[in-house]
Formats: structure tokens, sequence, C-alpha cells
């Protein structure tokens, strides 16, 4: 059985109503990245933060998953399928796949500041300032922020490396450093990249200028 690997990006789940904030629209134009998406921002304003990400579960909690993350969960009926994914939705787990890694983290989790262990965010009750893990620690959104660490990187480096299908979906590979995790494919690994923009550093991949779910409505005729 071959290997299908899926990098996903925010364009995936654009159709599910969710912005994405390199188009400068919804959530990302009220509040600008460095005043809630940075350690920096979280030791000036815990709160402002806190309250920024709880909208955020709140919006991923309102969308669906669309037509092209339930063809991802239809190709694992004839492929190993294994996703690594930029987004920190649970889209993609709605949607039934079962091997899903978060390189920037889950929404509906969150982590101690003390210990790093995480916790699932219970009854969809974000946290507030003065929420503590068992041992005494603030409790922080379980996300990426820019400026820190993918602690995620190499496993999803490991992963992509043994993929016999690659699928790019849904971003501009302008966030690094997880973008770099595509130079990692094998040399005989077929990549198909579907986003409707032009990616000049994947142009010798096979490229499908379509939204996520016209994209993968064609590859699914071609695959399955």
């Amino acid at each position: 059985m071959e290997n299908i690997v899926v990098f996903s990006g925010s364009g995936m789940s654009a159709e599910s109503g969710l912005s994405t904030f390199r188009d400068g629209n919804g959530l990302w134009n009220k509040y600008p990245i460095e005043e809630v998406a940075t350690p920096e921002a979280w030791h000036k304003d815990k709160e402002k933060v806190l309250h920024f990400y709880r909208m955020r579960m709140e919006n991923c909690l309102k969308a669906n998953p669309n037509l092209a993350h339930h063809i991802i969960f239809k190709f694992e009926e004839k492929y190993n399928v294994q996703i690594v994914t930029q987004n920190i939705d649970n889209l993609h787990e709605r949607a039934g796949s079962t091997n899903v890694l978060h390189l920037h983290g889950e929404i509906m989790k969150v982590r101690s500041c003390g210990t790093g262990i995480t916790y699932p965010v219970n009854d969809n009750k974000y946290p507030s300032i003065g929420d503590y893990c068992p041992k005494g620690h603030q409790l922080r959104p379980d996300v990426v922020w820019f400026g820190e660490d993918v602690p995620k990187l190499l496993k999803g480096s490991e992963i992509i490396k043994n993929a016999d299908i690659l699928i790019i979906i849904g971003t501009s590979l302008q966030v690094y450093p997880a973008a770099t995790l595509v130079r990692h494919t094998k040399e005989k690994c077929t990549v198909y990249v579907v986003d409707p923009n032009t990616i000049p550093k994947l142009d010798s991949h096979i490229h499908l200028k379509m939204n996520a779910s016209e994209g993968l409505s064609k590859l699914k005729e071609e695959l399955m």
C-alpha cells in the first residue's frame, strides 16, 4: 500500500469559513500578529492573547470540514495516509482522518507554562488568567507562536521522507521553518500542489491551480 502524505495550510480550511492571516481579513485584521501571536505579546497582555484564541476556538467549533477534508479521509480506503498540517483547527480529525500531525499546535488544547504538558480544552471552556495546571502554572494556548521553536518539525520531516505521493494543499510555503519540509521528499515521490496561486519554488511539480475542494476532487478521480 502506497503512502500518501498531505501537507496542508490555512487555505485548506478557508472553504470552511476560517480566515487566513495572510489574507488580512476576519480576526487577523483586528488583531495584529505581534499583539497576539508572539511570546512578547503573551508577556505583555496575557488576557488579550487568551481572549483572541478563545475566539479562534469558537470560530473553529462553528466551522465544518469541507469536501477536501472528506476526500483526504476517503484516500484511507486505498492508501496509508498521514497528514502534516500547519493548521491548529481540528477539521481533519472531524472529517475522520486518523493520522494528523499538527506542526503549530492545536486550538482544542492548552499547555502548562511551567511543565509544557498539554491538556484538552474541557467542555469547550477556554482558560482565563488564573486557570492553572495541576502543578500550579498558568495555562496558555497550545500554539506555536512566531519566534518560538517548532518541536514537531523533525517528526514532520520523517513523515514526508516516506511519502510515495505528497499533496501540498492550501499553503503559500511562506511560513518557516515549516515550509522547508517539502524539500525532504524521496527521489521517486510524486508531488502535487493544490493552490489557485502561483508558487514559483514548486514549478517543477504537478500544480493544480484550484481551490482545495476542486483540486482534491480532481486528484480523487486520478488516484482512486
